[in-house]
């Protein structure tokens, strides 16, 4: 018996198919107008809030003020009488006893933020936020309030740790693997912006591996999260409430552009001011600069990668080894050196007494050293300033005893730039009045007769190799003759 007739409720009529057939047909639009079902990440894109984020974080994050004791020149009193502010009374009592008046102490304060990392009381701070300070005060989320001590401090890398002055168990903050974090993910900063008790401000990660000059370390995560004076120490955090970053910095008159120390940079770092109350960091025992397109071309590397050795100094780890001025480092223990700003923080992180392989490019041809690690101390430098391009519009001096005292130069040779002309290329070029020309295309310079002859074999249009002594730093500059 043939079936009847399907009919569907609604305005459209299927006649002429079996039941299953209809069946099977309604099965497959269903399934075609559903479309793929979306992935989990796509429905965390948008939170609908932050609160859950806020709520958990906020009783971990604290609010720290500062007081420093400055001492300055004494004055009891201003005297005020008839002729206002220039009174000649004044005038006559600064003048004469003025000096005799005891030195005055004034208060300056300062506030930041923080985060507790430890149910002890351990705080992890920026190091500028505390540095200096004879008194810590620490507020929590619920207006308690304890003197906390300084336990250690990192200026390199702006973080310090402080403890409270309490027993008891405190809530903290897990530091998270910032190395997960992906640029445009959502993240979290509760801080004390110009005073105002944990302000939460949400945004996404804008960049990673940000250099800022801050220091040699220079390794930022930036973020659009608001982040305002008085933010610096407080934690940039995930969506699931853990520390990715240390807010630390901003740009003066930016919107939207700050700046967080990684969690993971932070670990070691908190790890040894606990220990140890210091950072113990490896020393290589160079100054580094930058490899322009003008300095790769000069010394034929071929690449622009890479950190450009500019001096060696005698009692470090790499004159020992063998390394040399105008080497080019390209790996260090198995790392690859892209930029000259990624080998300080390896460096550092290197252990003491550890050794390495380091391959440089020399002349054109690969060479390795194997050297052994140093302890870097604090007036050792690990990075010179980054170096430029010049031209020869300048002048020149012979260096003698008398200018050699005045710079404060150990050196007895060379000759000294007096002068670059405005508007020419040295002007724009990074050479400055002061620097010590120590050689030039790989020649020494050691008076005025030597620059002449070496600077007078440039041709037109040639670029020349400039090596310069800057203060404690010895940076190549490449000039090239109009």
């Amino acid at each position: 018996m043939q079936d009847s007739p399907f009919y569907l409720n609604n305005p459209f009529r299927l006649t002429g198919f079996n039941r299953p057939a209809v069946w099977l047909l309604a099965l497959i639009l269903a399934v075609f107008l559903a479309g793929p079902e979306p992935a989990a990440a796509e429905t965390k894109m948008i939170p609908a809030s932050f609160s859950q984020v806020a709520a958990k974080a906020s009783p971990a994050v604290v609010n720290i003020s500062t007081v420093k004791l400055v001492k300055g020149p004494g004055r009891v009193f201003r005297f005020r009488g008839p002729g206002g502010p220039s009174d000649p009374f004044q005038d006559f009592f600064d003048k004469f006893f003025g000096d005799q008046m005891p030195p005055s102490e004034r208060k300056e304060r300062s506030l930041g933020s923080g985060f507790l990392i430890d149910p002890s009381g351990l705080i992890i701070t920026n190091n500028h936020v505390v540095e200096g300070a004879d008194d810590i005060m620490v507020k929590l989320s619920d207006q308690k309030e304890y003197h906390a001590q300084v336990l250690g401090r990192d200026p390199k890398t702006d973080l310090a740790l402080i403890k409270l002055k309490a027993e008891g168990t405190f809530p903290y903050l897990a530091l998270a693997d910032s190395s997960k974090v992906q640029v445009g993910d959502w993240v979290v900063a509760i801080g004390n912006p110009f005073g105002l008790d944990h302000t939460v401000t949400a945004g996404i990660l804008s960049a990673r591996g940000r250099v800022i000059g801050a220091g040699p370390y220079d390794d930022f995560l930036q973020t659009d999260a608001s982040i305002n004076p008085g933010n610096s120490g407080g934690p940039l955090l995930n969506l699931e409430g853990e520390v990715v970053g240390i807010n630390t910095a901003i740009v003066a008159g930016g919107t939207g552009i700050g700046f967080a120390i990684p969690a993971n940079l932070a670990q070691g770092i908190v790890k040894q001011l606990k220990d140890k109350g210091r950072v113990v960091r490896g020393w290589l025992g160079v100054m580094i600069q930058k490899v322009t397109p003008e300095l790769a071309k000069t010394l034929k590397l071929g690449t622009e990668k890479g950190a450009l050795v500019a001096d060696v100094p005698e009692t470090g780890p790499a004159y020992k080894a063998g390394l040399k001025r105008g080497d080019v480092i390209v790996n260090f223990d198995g790392k690859e050196i892209k930029e000259w700003s990624d080998l300080p923080p390896i460096v550092a992180g290197t252990p003491v007494g550890s050794e390495v392989k380091v391959k440089v490019i020399r002349e054109g041809k690969e060479k390795a050293f194997d050297v052994k690690i140093a302890e870097l101390k604090d007036e050792r430098l690990a990075a010179a300033e980054p170096g430029g391009a010049g031209d020869l519009g300048l002048s020149v001096r012979e260096l003698t005893p008398e200018i050699a005292q005045r710079l404060g130069l150990k050196e007895t040779e060379g000759v000294i730039i007096a002068g670059i002309t405005d508007g020419s290329p040295a002007d724009e070029s990074g050479l400055k009045p002061g620097d010590l020309i120590i050689e030039i295309n790989r020649q020494p310079v050691k008076n005025m007769s030597d620059f002449r002859r070496i600077a007078g074999e440039a041709k037109k249009g040639e670029t020349v190799l400039f090596l310069v002594k800057r203060g404690s730093n010895t940076l190549f500059f490449t000039v090239t003759v109009p």
